[in-house]
């Protein structure tokens, strides 16, 4: 279980999310943000201060929703499973979408 950011943060990227999250596993792609499901310890953090409602727990996932779980996990294939925290990597200069490849 982890939470998932959606659609309605591409090309947003507000980062409230990022400021508050206490482990930093919120990694920034080129047109939206990720959360990593190895790092995230499901707090609540993000979702509580999302100004876009972008963020939601993959077990509570409506059926639009689902393909982002794929592509969040997708995203982390190209960076890693555990990479340490996002401060450390900085923005990645690629996005997974739902129905598109890693671009």
């Amino acid at each position: 279980m982890t939470f998932v950011i959606g659609d309605p943060c591409v090309d947003i990227k507000d980062r409230n999310c990022v400021a508050n999250c206490p482990v930093d596993c919120i990694y920034e792609g080129a047109t939206k943000l990720y959360i990593n499901p190895e790092e995230c310890i499901e707090c609540g953090a993000c979702e509580n201060v999302c100004p876009v409602s972008a963020i939601f727990l993959d077990i509570r996932a409506l059926p639009e929703q689902e393909p982002h779980i794929e592509a969040n996990r997708a995203f982390f294939d190209k960076l890693g499973a555990s990479p340490g925290g996002a401060k450390q990597h900085g923005p990645q200069d690629y996005d997974s979408l739902p129905g598109q490849p890693i671009i």
